[in-house]
């Protein structure tokens, strides 16, 4: 089924209905119905602990048109947008097998105050790896990670080679 089915289709999805008839998201679910984007969407989470959306926000991102939206619409309006962007990425990670975490991860630190940027739309951020989106949702796959946080390894490790010597000393 084609994404933008799916999306229409999708409980949190058909709550969008006015982001879904726009021309620009229209282009943007052509954008996410790329198999080599989603990939990347995957080994995002998969292989550089980040966001899903991590794996792709940058080329998203350097589209004009929708550096102009966000830019000169109200901030209500691309908080929308940006959210029904999140139903694209959650859709297409739950397709490829995956679930949400419930936790976010960051995409990008916001500026002090919106006068430090004044704009229409939204307010953008000053560092990290996105302009326009500060949290994403984090996602993991319903058999479990294949691989063990950094913090269990870390341990594992210590357990195993600096506690050993300690012993034998």
């Amino acid at each position: 089924m084609q994404l933008a089915n799916q999306f229409a289709q999708d409980t949190q999805g058909r709550r969008y209905a006015d982001v879904l008839k726009q021309e620009l998201f229209q282009s943007i679910l052509t954008f996410f119905d790329d198999p080599d984007r989603q990939r990347r969407m995957v080994e995002s989470e998969l292989h550089h602990d980040r966001p899903a959306l991590a794996g792709v926000v940058r080329e998203l991102e350097d589209r004009e048109d929708l550096n102009e939206f966000l830019a000169t619409n109200p901030g209500h309006i691309t908080t929308r947008f940006r959210q029904a962007i999140g139903v694209v990425v959650r859709t297409i990670m739950e397709n490829k097998g995956w679930q949400k975490t419930g936790r976010k991860g960051s995409l990008g630190v916001r500026t002090k105050t919106k006068d430090a940027f004044p704009m229409k739309g939204a307010t953008t951020n000053t560092g990290g790896l996105s302009v326009w989106f500060t949290r994403a949702e984090r996602y993991e796959p319903k058999d479990g990670m294949p691989f063990r946080p950094v913090e269990k390894r870390s341990e594992e490790i210590l357990l195993k080679y600096v506690h050993s010597q300690i012993e034998i000393d």
